[in-house]
């Protein structure tokens, strides 16, 4: 990252002074860091928010049973992570939020599958392989429901706006297993020192200092009944409404507003079972959060900044220009590759660029192929600087190849499977 980011200021100042483009670029720097600081303050309430309510299903024992559950599968990608260990169960909650579409529940999620890594990482401040892994799966997650996508092309009046689900899901399952191989076979090469392992033995809590061990509350029989009531109340309204009226238009509006709620109450009807102090602990949980949210703000103004000026100086045109010998002869639409070039540095830029696309054309190839790229691919930088800064990670180690090369297959995987299907 030290390289990129002083490749991202250098490029763009000396392009910017080229160009005639100082005035503008400065401005972008400034907005950009204002932006920055901005968008890290309206993460602080969701982080509150979703690390509260995770930490409700944490005291519950929630997350140690899904550690269980899972670990059979995931010991072979992270054999370093010990049995029962809260940040399996963090990051498979992590991973579901991001196929379903859940945005502002994937990131809290996914911060607190890195504090949990961290909690086995031998060397603060370096990157551990369990680290570089998740964050690989993580920018190329296999996506289910690309919501935000389709509901711009209905409103721009396309035909049929979901019919982006299945060649997403192809892209996504394509860059995913892109990124899981190259990390597998860079983590082979590019081994940690030696001593810089540890040997785990037994279960390791997220806080040691106050938790001498795992204990999983047991709750009365008459707050099992109660929960067990609410819940299959709140089943039975979602199954009233997915049955009620026409089943596509109710699936797109359970996805869309019903499952965030509905994850938030059967958590803390969980823990209200299981004898948890619902309250207290979900405000235990929402100052950690507040922390967290506060920690990534230097992360996000230096790499928000990089791209910004990035983009304002001319650079990234001239980058595109300097890419397109190698994707006109694969039929790469030229229209379309700023999406793709620009979805790992901005997720906003590239979706008003898509937009712009689908507005003009919704039916189109064009309008087609960039509504796949915005749901096949992450906003990688972002991605990395936020989860990493919120565990003060500062060598990457080789977290950004593998990511970089999921967004390459996942846009080459959306061009063959558009070129297939359309």
């Amino acid at each position: 990252m030290n390289v990129i980011f002083l490749f991202l200021i250098l490029s763009s100042t000396i392009c910017a002074a080229w160009y005639g483009q100082m005035e503008p670029l400065t401005q972008a720097t400034f907005e950009a860091a204002k932006g920055a600081v901005e968008l890290a303050l309206g993460l602080i309430g969701v982080m509150a928010l979703w690390l509260g309510v995770i930490k409700v299903a944490e005291e519950a024992g929630l997350l140690t049973a899904i550690s269980r559950a899972v670990y059979p599968v995931v010991r072979r990608l992270f054999p370093e992570i010990p049995r029962d260990h809260p940040a399996i169960s963090a990051m498979v909650m992590n991973i579901a939020a991001n196929m379903l579409g859940l945005g502002n529940a994937a990131t809290p999620l996914g911060i607190k599958a890195m504090q949990e890594l961290d909690t086995l990482n031998p060397k603060k401040g370096v990157a551990t392989d369990a680290m570089c892994l998740f964050l690989a799966i993580n920018t190329s997650n296999v996506t289910l429901l690309p919501l935000g996508v389709i509901a711009i092309r209905a409103a721009a009046g396309a035909k049929d706006p979901a019919s982006i689900i299945v060649p997403t899901l192809f892209a996504t399952s394509v860059s995913t297993l892109t990124a899981i191989l190259v990390s597998l076979m860079i983590r082979c090469l590019w081994s940690r020192p030696k001593g810089d392992q540890v040997e785990f033995k037994g279960h390791t809590t997220c806080d040691p200092k106050e938790k001498e061990a795992q204990k999983v509350p047991k709750g009365s029989r008459s707050r099992v009944l109660i929960s067990t009531t609410l819940a299959l109340l709140l089943l039975v309204l979602l199954l009233v409404r997915l049955f009620k009226g026409p089943i596509v238009p109710a699936l797109k509006e359970v996805s869309s507003y019903w499952l965030i709620p509905y994850l938030m109450a059967a958590l803390l009807l969980y823990g209200f079972g299981r004898g948890v102090s619902v309250y207290e602990v979900a405000c235990k949980g929402a100052r950690e959060g507040f922390d967290v949210a506060v920690k990534i703000i230097p992360f996000l103004v230096m790499i928000l900044v990089g791209v910004s000026m990035f983009r304002a100086s001319g650079a990234f045109k001239l980058f595109v220009q300097l890419v397109s010998p190698i994707t006109n002869p694969i039929g790469f639409p030229p229209d379309v590759l700023p999406v793709a070039l620009i979805r790992p540095l901005s997720g906003s830029g590239a979706f008003g660029l898509m937009s712009e696309i689908v507005r003009k054309a919704p039916d189109s190839f064009n309008a087609f192929l960039a509504s796949t790229l915005q749901g096949s691919t992450e906003t990688t930088f972002y991605v990395l600087a936020v989860y990493f800064g919120a565990v003060g990670i500062r060598n990457y180690r080789y977290a950004l190849i593998p990511a970089l090369s999921a967004d390459v297959a996942g846009a080459l995987a959306a061009l063959f499977i558009c070129k297939a299907m359309f």
